[in-house]
């Protein structure tokens, strides 16, 4: 009867263990997926092209539908139109990471972007290429806010 309760704590030492282990790689990796979308909130907050650029992957597309019409951006284009300025009212603009959900070597982010007049939700789709995880796909949400 010993051998068989010993069996069992064992078997749960090794299992509690193993579960750790998956538990901790599962959160370094999406700590390594947070590190694109940080630099693309650092780019809002800076205006500096370049952490765009490190966030997203040279073919990466920016998507948008407006007025019915289907807009899309390079990763180029996108980081070109941050000139190195912040907004006039970046001290009232607030940014964060709504969520991240990865899979392997897939995933997706959820960014807000909070500011005065209006309010961006943006859909990163994340892939880690060449053992780096990059911003692949752009798309996003516009909503107006009302003046009280």
């Amino acid at each position: 009867m010993k051998k068989i309760a010993l069996l069992f704590v064992l078997i749960a030492v090794v299992s509690l263990s193993a579960w750790r282990f998956a538990t901790q790689a599962q959160g370094a990796e999406e700590a390594a997926a947070r590190v694109p979308l940080e630099n693309y909130l650092k780019g809002q907050a800076t205006g500096d092209g370049e952490y765009m650029r490190k966030a997203f992957h040279a073919d990466a597309k920016v998507f948008s539908y407006r007025d019915g019409k289907l807009n899309q951006l390079t990763s180029a284009e996108f980081a070109a139109r941050f000139t190195g300025k912040s907004a006039p009212d970046e001290a009232q603009r607030k940014r964060w990471i709504e969520s991240v959900k990865i899979t392997g070597n897939a995933g997706v982010g959820v960014i807000v972007l909070d500011y005065p007049t209006i309010k961006f939700t943006d859909y990163m789709s994340l892939l880690k290429v060449d053992g780096e995880w990059k911003i692949i796909n752009k798309t996003f949400h516009v909503e107006p806010k009302t003046k009280p």
